[in-house]
């Protein structure tokens, strides 16, 4: 396709680069779907085991599946040790979780199980994500890092390997329902990466990193610390209005609120919404969630009066804090608990990739000079150039 034909498309946007029967996300209606199933019917009730054998098979397990693919998950926790002393180095030298999961999730094909062994390669690359992270805060804590321990699940396996102690029951729901509702999302910027990456005919370690890598990025990876933060500061709901009309008024955006593709409330903060008030009557603090509810509602109707037609609704960010929040997650660990989930996902579209077996190479438009000529290096001066 030459110059003339090519259509520049900004950021891609709207252009359609793959088929898949992972995710559906529908921006004007507020909808996800996942492997067929809406997201507030699926997420709150599944395991997170359910969820990733769904968007692996495209069935949900029967109770031997689950109880196979939890003991594969299991039999491949365990790290190598290079990647405990990359771990120990970055926590002793202030490298952050990202950056730390990103130099150490290279290292996992040191003792990767071979891909031909049905998912084992899979199992291995998703399980050993949360006790990367949980070992690297251990570690940046001055604790001794803890292994996954037999006969629990991951996220009651992640939980236990952050605090050292069996966690409430009703926190390892609301964070298999976070890490449900968060596994795909259609082609987002790390998920595009990954099938990317996989399309050269390149490795999944290598498309893990990759994704990853894109993930780090705060355009993508979002802050949904910063939209707490917002809550604590505001710390009374009385105090709501003034503080976010000083925000608004000087030209501030409001964290947790807007999203590039929603256009109405996302389907994510509703369901973690739910979640959270159910964490919160069971193991937690109602005034700092009812607090929260009242920032949103004020947020809501000031954007409204600010930005009319804008259609900025709640995000997926702004209930993901609150939630992790009252799972006791420290903050540098919300992005990484956000890769522990979504690596689910990245996978799965690697191996949907792998199956369509077509590299992935759009076109470019070139914007450069054109007809120069070449200017020997002796009679070159600074106006010159090489014209």
């Amino acid at each position: 396709m030459n110059d003339n034909q090519s259509h520049y498309i900004p950021g891609l946007e709207g252009v359609v680069a793959a088929q898949t029967r992972l995710s559906h996300v529908d921006g004007e209606a507020g909808e996800l779907v996942i492997a067929g199933f809406p997201l507030e019917e699926i997420a709150p009730r599944a395991a997170f085991e359910e969820m990733v054998y769904l968007l692996w098979s495209g069935e949900l397990p029967t109770a031997s599946q689950l109880e196979e693919f939890r003991f594969l998950l299991a039999e491949n926790s365990r790290l190598p040790a290079a990647v405990l002393d990359v771990l120990r180095a970055a926590a002793s030298t202030g490298v952050d979780s990202m950056e730390a999961l990103r130099m150490t999730a290279g290292l996992l094909s040191l003792d990767l199980p071979s891909d031909s062994q049905g998912w084992a390669q899979d199992a291995a690359l998703l399980a050993r994500l949360p006790v990367m992270a949980a070992t690297w805060w251990r570690l940046r804590s001055g604790l001794q890092p803890l292994e996954p321990p037999p006969g629990m699940g991951l996220a009651s396996s992640y939980l236990y390997m952050l605090r050292g102690s069996e966690p409430h029951p009703a926190h390892v729901r609301a964070l298999e329902t976070y890490l449900n509702t968060v596994i795909d999302h259609g082609l987002n910027a790390s998920t595009f990466t990954a099938r990317v990456i996989i399309s050269t005919g390149s490795d999944l370690v290598s498309a893990l990193v990759g994704a990853i890598g894109a993930l780090k990025g705060p355009l993508h990876g979002g802050a949904p610390g910063p939209a707490l933060q917002m809550v604590f500061e505001i710390g009374d709901p009385d105090q709501a209005e003034a503080y976010l009309r000083k925000k608004l008024e000087s030209g501030e955006r409001l964290m947790g609120f807007g999203h590039r593709v929603y256009k109405v409330r996302d389907p994510r903060a509703d369901v973690l919404a739910a979640a959270a008030e159910t964490l919160y009557r069971q193991a937690g603090d109602m005034r700092l969630y009812e607090l929260a509810r009242a920032v949103e509602r004020k947020a809501l109707e000031l954007l409204e009066e600010y930005k009319p037609g804008r259609r900025l609704q709640t995000n997926v960010e702004f209930y993901t804090a609150l939630l992790l929040h009252g799972l006791e997650i420290p903050l540098e660990l919300f992005t990484p608990t956000f890769t522990i989930s979504r690596a689910a996902g990245w996978i799965a579209h690697c191996r949907e990739q792998q199956r369509e077996n077509r590299l992935i190479r759009p076109q470019s438009q070139y914007t450069g000079p054109r007809d120069r000529r070449w200017v020997p290096l002796e009679k070159r001066t600074e106006s010159s150039g090489a014209s």
